[in-house]
């Protein structure tokens, strides 16, 4: 099996470590996998040292030359199916194969991560009928792919995985000497794009609270966006500059995760989450919300506390039982772990996309054993 993947976006989040993961993996149980990215963005870079990486730089979603160039590279290696990993790779593809496709056409697949609604502008209707598969990468996301018009015989789900192995046997960060942070504090820690739909300000706002009871908590929110100067003003604004630090961008976000005392994600909108897998992995215990795909990784009162959206004080509290009780939280943490190893797995979650590989190509076989994780 021969898979083109497709990822225009510069930046580096979960979407892109999961088709990282991806095309490693299917490499891994031998199969040729092909990745196209953008030449700027930190997939591409990170990339660099392996084959078959083609650099398309789209400047825009309707590209025609970039669309071109792409039908080119797809009438030039004839892979047996196309992975695109996000909407504009989506867009560019499907114009690609409408310019010039081999004979037989490829399958299309479109990843689906987020739990927003397909627009319904003409393009979006045209770009998406041309995707013969969905990977929703949870059920909710399934779910909103269904209501949003794209039949259910077309979509599946295949559950996101992180390098679980890696992450236990690695080095936690020296989280309180990175930021100067009081020796014994204890430290929350969250993971994300500075955007509205991860919902930091109730986060913050939720620390506000925490002080009260933890008066010596520290909150470091990993991640950079536009949200910066936002959510800075409003430390400001409540007092909290002691006690929550915005670390930006950071490349050693998973020493850091394992060296948090708690895990919090605050998301009023999200797909799977993998930054709340991955500290799963790293035996961290998590406050939670109920948001998109969430409660399918979590298990309320058991690897954690799932607590509505929006709800500033319901996290508060679930934090505060959870830095007064350590022996639950070393628990929960543990059941995390356990959770992440059985469920969560890179090797499970390329078992499944191979799986639906093969059954698109009709081949009955995907180079690996089929997943239990794919399931139509």
């Amino acid at each position: 099996m021969f898979s083109l993947h497709i990822d225009t976006a510069r930046s580096w989040r979960g979407g892109q470590s999961q088709v990282m993961y991806t095309v490693l993996g299917l490499r891994a149980i031998g199969q040729r996998a092909a990745l196209v990215a953008h030449p700027d963005g930190e997939l591409y870079r990170r990339m660099t040292e392996g084959l078959d990486l083609i650099p398309l730089a789209p400047r825009h979603e309707v590209d025609l030359a970039a669309a071109w160039r792409l039908s080119r590279v797809i009438k030039q290696l004839r892979p047996d199916v196309i992975q695109a990993h996000d909407p504009h790779g989506v867009a560019t593809a499907s114009l690609a194969l409408s310019i010039a496709a081999p004979s037989p056409r490829p399958p299309l697949v479109a990843s689906r991560r987020v739990e927003f609604r397909i627009a319904r502008n003409s393009f979006s209707r045209w770009k998406y009928g041309q995707v013969d598969c969905f990977i929703a990468n949870s059920g909710p996301i399934r779910d909103r792919l269904v209501a949003d018009g794209i039949p259910a015989r077309k979509t599946t789900v295949v559950n996101e995985g992180v390098d679980v192995e890696r992450i236990v046997r690695m080095t936690p960060a020296n989280v309180h000497a990175e930021f100067f942070l009081p020796t014994h504090a204890p430290v929350v820690g969250n993971v994300a794009a500075l955007v509205p739909h991860k919902g930091q300000h109730h986060l913050i706002d939720a620390a506000a609270l925490v002080v009260r009871d933890v008066p010596d908590v520290r909150f470091v929110i990993v991640g950079d966006g536009d949200l910066r100067r936002p959510l800075e003003e409003q430390i400001h604004r409540l007092h909290l500059e002691r006690h929550v630090f915005l670390a930006g961008f950071r490349l050693d976000v998973l020493e850091l995760t394992k060296g948090f005392d708690l895990f919090a994600m605050s998301s009023v909108s999200e797909g799977m989450c993998t930054a709340l897998v991955d500290a799963m992995a790293a035996g961290k215990a998590a406050v939670a919300t109920r948001a998109g795909g969430i409660p399918d990784v979590m298990v309320d009162g058991e690897t954690g506390f799932l607590v509505p959206p929006r709800d500033h004080r319901a996290m508060a509290a679930r934090i505060v039982q959870l830095l007064k009780d350590h022996d639950l939280r070393a628990r929960m943490g543990a059941a995390a772990l356990q959770r992440a190893s059985d469920r969560f797995t890179v090797e499970r979650m390329v078992e499944g996309t191979a799986a639906v590989y093969a059954r698109l190509a009709g081949t009955g076989r995907a180079g690996g054993t089929a997943s239990r994780a794919a399931r139509g």
